[in-house]
């Protein structure tokens, strides 16, 4: 069964360096773009991460330090990327956990702010888990009686989670074929940065997912506690967190002026180009 798209959608996978989303960086992208009209675009680069690739990362996935060293740099390849996925809504195997944190991570740090605003992500990892609770190889057999050849590659991985996706949607009737309805379906919990740092209660309010603070709002934290912030800035966190906090901050120093904290929220969102 074919995705019902009202908007075009880009399955993407990364290779990388490591599994740090603060600082690793991608070897290799690829994007499968696929547009309501059923046409669709592709796209595979090598990157040169600008750092060494361990070799214990590089026996899984086959792309070593010698393979990149004279392929174009992420920040060479952005403006292209960010132009083909701008009008998007993004999915991926374990893409919300990973993928799409390190890659607004990669985007940040050329001087693109990549957001999600008015996009969806549908995590196939997350629908796979929760009906099978297997890994993408067992998956693809699963779900399509194919064997997964080249795994670890970025551009049979990004092929294989698209076959994944529609072969779920035809197999589970519980399942909406919309993206909106998927995008809900495979998220966990609603957070408030990429990384999972900051998640959101039952109140809608930002809390604390780590450390001492684990739990409280991030406001109270704050007031309590000035210098927190302060030390997450100047600290090994994902650039996008430390953007969700800055804005928590100014949130919290902008005069009430009749206005709500939701208000408040959506004047900042507009201006750090968040959620």
């Amino acid at each position: 069964m074919d995705l019902k798209l009202t908007k075009p959608i880009v399955f993407f996978d990364l290779e990388t360096t490591g599994i740090n989303i603060g600082k690793d960086r991608i070897v290799e992208i690829s994007l499968l773009k696929i547009f309501p009209n059923g046409n669709k675009e592709s796209k595979t680069w090598l990157v040169n991460p600008e750092i060494e690739i361990p070799e214990e990362v590089s026996a899984i996935h086959g792309i070593t330090n010698e393979k990149v060293v004279t392929e174009p740099t992420f920040k060479e390849l952005a403006e292209f990327i960010n132009a083909m996925i701008s009008d998007s809504d993004l999915a991926g195997f374990n893409s919300n956990r990973f993928d799409i944190p390190l890659l607004a991570e990669e985007f940040l740090r050329v001087g693109i702010d990549f957001d999600m605003n008015n996009r969806k992500a549908i995590d196939v990892q997350v629908i796979f888990h929760k009906k099978e609770q297997r890994t993408l190889s067992a998956g693809y057999k699963f779900y399509c009686d194919k064997v997964l050849e080249d795994a670890h590659s970025a551009e049979a991985d990004t092929n294989a989670t698209y076959e994944i996706l529609k072969a779920q949607i035809d197999r589970y009737d519980d399942i909406e074929n919309s993206v909106e309805a998927l995008s809900a379906y495979s998220t966990h919990s609603k957070r408030a940065d990429f990384a999972g740092f900051i998640l959101f209660n039952d109140k809608e309010e930002e809390i604390f997912s780590f450390g001492k603070y684990k739990g409280r709002t991030v406001e109270e934290v704050f007031k309590e506690n000035p210098g927190y912030n302060s030390w997450i800035q100047n600290a090994d966190f994902p650039l996008y967190t430390k953007k969700v906090l800055k804005a928590i901050k100014e949130r919290m120093s902008m005069p009430d002026e009749g206005m709500s904290n939701s208000d408040k929220l959506q004047a900042l969102q507009q201006k750090f180009n968040l959620r």
